[in-house]
């Protein structure tokens, strides 16, 4: 038989036999339908352009027409690939996450890819629970701001290739974007102002980039000569932020970093609350320029951090390590910078 037939009374009499039909249709309703072998549909889906373009164009059109959907786990079955890559994220309701989730799925669509989600709400044992679930039926794992610890993590990557966002773990594939660039341009802007002492309000205790956010600030406080001092939080979030603002008050900072815009704008909001003027008294700055950070009143400052092209470029590295003749990829120049708008100011008395 040659690849295509497509005689109109075939056509008609597969369409009425599919239309009747209670379960999905298969490729070999689509042979059907197209007048084609089995194997010929097989090759048109799986691979374009190893039929003729006539051909792939009947072939698609009889899909399209019986409403066929790929079934990733029948693919899976000859190839080991179900050409899905897994994402896990902290916290689904952090807005920095957006565009981390968005940069991934960008970079997995174009590769013909699909993005399988979940959020371990800032659990560590829900995140191993989802991520050996997961590993089940993806091809890759990407644990965004992963709390779990470097052993478990480097267990998950035997069974699969993983890739982390925002955490360094050895012999694990890592995106990391460079927190100097940003902090020493925020310091340097604060010390500029005349402040002489910061506070930092720190993340999750098993927050690895909390971690490296505080010990990149002292750093650059400590060469600039002025104080740093590190501050507790019960959780990064808008109300960690808010009840953080008892310990900003009993101390004697003028300028404050937050682990993120979240906790820096509920800090903001519960100063203001109590009569605290920001700028004027207290000047704070947050990280990751997440969407609304600049809807407050006044607009947060805040060191941006690359979230989409993080995304993308751990997406990458899921890939490389799933093609074994792909050349080494050099790690990615990802650098924060520092946004200034009305929350930071000059230091007064």
């Amino acid at each position: 038989m040659s690849e295509t037939t497509g005689p109109k009374e075939t056509r008609a009499r597969s369409t009425k036999r599919t239309s009747g039909k209670n379960q999905a249709p298969t490729i070999y309703d689509i042979a059907e339908m197209a007048g084609v072998n089995p194997s010929t549909v097989s090759r048109a889906l799986s691979k374009p352009g190893r039929v003729s373009a006539k051909t792939q164009k009947v072939i698609e059109e009889a899909a399209k027409e019986l409403h066929y959907q790929v079934n990733m786990f029948a693919r899976a079955l000859p190839t080991g690939r179900t050409q899905t890559i897994g994402l896990i994220v902290a916290d689904i309701t952090n807005p920095a996450y957006f565009d981390i989730i968005r940069g991934a799925e960008t970079a997995a669509a174009a590769r013909d890819y699909t993005l399988m989600l979940a959020d371990s709400t800032e659990s560590a044992q829900l995140e191993l629970t989802a991520a050996r679930r997961m590993l089940a039926s993806v091809d890759g794992l990407i644990l965004a701001s992963p709390r779990l610890s470097d052993a478990e993590i480097q267990d998950l990557a035997l069974k699969k290739p993983v890739a982390i966002i925002n955490r360094n773990v050895a012999g694990v594939a890592s995106v990391v974007a460079q927190m100097n660039a940003g902090v020493s341009d925020a310091v340097r802007h604060l010390v500029a102002l005349g402040h002489t002492e910061i506070a930092y309000v720190a993340g999750p205790e098993r927050s690895w980039m909390s971690q490296n956010r505080w010990e990149c600030i002292n750093a650059r406080c400590e060469w600039s000569g002025i104080k740093a001092t590190l501050l507790d939080s019960e959780d990064p979030t808008v109300d960690g932020g808010r009840r953080a603002a008892v310990a900003v008050r009993a101390g004697s900072a003028t300028a404050i970093f937050c682990y993120n815009d979240l906790m820096a704008i509920g800090l903001l909001r519960e100063l203001q609350a109590a009569g605290i003027k920001v700028p004027a008294e207290l000047s704070i700055l947050g990280f990751d320029n997440i969407f609304g950070s600049d809807f407050t009143t006044p607009p947060l400052s805040t060191i941006k951090s690359p979230l989409h092209e993080s995304g993308a470029a751990a997406l990458l590295r899921i890939l490389d390590q799933l093609d074994a003749e792909a050349p080494v990829r050099p790690d990615p120049t990802l650098r924060t910078e520092l946004v200034l708008r009305g929350s930071t100011g000059a230091k007064i008395g």
